[in-house]
């Protein structure tokens, strides 16, 4: 699966059945593992963030599915 795609996708979490946002950027290690996750927030949930983005471990995604990436938070 390419970045990209992960991009179109819709970030939900799983307690809360919220859409967090989108993806925009990953970091990845030295061995070509994705670590974090970078998505960029929905204007209503910036007030429990402090910017524009938030991020998460790759091991925190509990499901990709074919139009959304459900998170374990």
């Amino acid at each position: 699966m390419l970045l990209s795609d992960l991009q179109s996708k819709d970030v939900v979490s799983l307690k809360t059945g919220d859409n967090l946002g989108r993806i925009i950027d990953v970091e990845i290690d030295e061995k070509g593992q994705i670590i974090n996750i970078y998505a960029e927030t929905k204007k209503i949930f910036r007030k429990y963030f402090s910017n524009d983005e938030m991020s998460f471990k790759f091991t925190d995604i509990e499901k990709i599915g074919t139009d959304c990436i459900l998170v374990k938070f």
